[in-house]
C-alpha cells in the first residue's frame, strides 16, 4: 500500500480565511453581544424622511411661579384656619364674612358676575399657556442628527436676510420681518427699474431663507418702492 504526498502549496494563490472554531461566528463586523451601540450622533441622509421638527416649548417660569405662590399661600391658609378650628378655637374673620356673603346675597349680583369673569378667563389663559408651546421668537431648524435640535432667533434670521438685500445693486434701505409662514420685505430703490430690482431681491432672499437651515421654509413677499419725495 503506498500513499501519495500532498502537493506543495502554490504562493501565487490567495490565502483562504481560518475556518472559525466550532460554535463561533464566521461574521466580519461586530455582534451585537459586543457592546457597540449607536454613534452619539446619527446623521439624516439625504433624501430620507428625517425625524420630525416641532417648535421649542416655552418654560413658562414666570406664570408657573405665580400660580404655584397662589395656590401654596391659599392652600396654606385654609389648612392653619382648618387646624385652627379642630383646636377648638375661632375661625378667621374672613371665613365667616365669605360664609354669611355666599349665603345671603344672590349670585347674579355684579360683584360676583365679575369674579366669575375674571376667574373664567384666568382658567382660559392657563389652559392657553399649557397647551401651546409658546416661544414664538423661536424658529426651529433642519434636523441633520436625530439627537441635535437647533432653532433659529427671528431677528437674527431677519438680519442676515436685511444684509443679503442690501447687497443687490440699487437698493437703498430694506426692512424684513420674519415670522413662522411669511417673510416680508420691504426694500425703496434709488436707481433701476423696479421690476429688476424686485428678482434681484427675491432670487437673493430666496438663496438667503433656503441657506438659514429652517425646518418649515417661510413664503417670502418682496415690495420694492421709491424713496419719498422731498419738499
Amino acid at each position: 500500500m503506498t500513499t501519495t504526498p500532498d502537493p506543495p502549496p502554490d504562493p501565487d494563490a490567495p490565502l483562504d480565511k481560518a475556518a472559525p472554531p466550532h460554535g463561533a461566528s464566521a461574521s466580519d463586523g461586530p455582534s451585537a453581544s459586543d457592546g457597540a451601540g449607536p454613534p452619539d450622533s446619527v446623521p439624516v441622509l439625504p433624501g430620507a424622511a428625517g425625524p420630525r421638527v416641532r417648535r421649542f416649548w416655552a418654560v413658562r417660569r414666570i406664570p408657573a411661579a405665580a400660580l404655584a405662590a397662589v395656590v401654596l399661600g391659599g392652600a396654606g391658609l385654609l389648612l392653619y384656619d382648618v387646624a385652627a378650628v379642630r383646636a377648638e378655637r375661632s375661625a378667621m374673620a374672613w371665613r365667616h364674612e365669605l360664609a354669611d356673603a355666599l349665603a345671603s346675597k344672590p349670585l347674579d349680583t355684579a360683584a360676583v358676575l365679575i369674579g366669575a369673569a375674571v376667574a373664567v378667563l384666568l382658567g382660559v389663559w392657563l389652559l392657553i399657556l399649557a397647551a401651546t408651546p409658546g416661544l414664538r421668537a423661536v424658529l426651529p431648524m433642519r434636523r441633520e442628527h436625530v439627537d441635535v435640535r437647533a432653532g433659529l432667533d427671528r431677528e437674527a434670521a431677519a438680519l442676515a436676510l436685511r444684509d443679503r438685500a442690501m447687497e443687490v445693486s440699487g437698493v437703498q434701505s430694506v426692512r424684513v420681518r420674519v415670522g413662522r409662514a411669511k417673510v416680508g420685505v420691504r426694500a425703496v430703490s434709488h436707481f433701476r427699474v423696479l421690476d429688476e430690482v424686485r428678482t434681484d431681491v427675491e432670487s437673493v432672499l430666496a438663496t438667503g431663507v433656503d441657506e438659514l437651515g429652517l425646518a418649515h421654509a417661510p413664503a417670502l413677499t418682496v415690495r420694492v418702492t421709491r424713496p419719498p419725495r422731498k419738499g
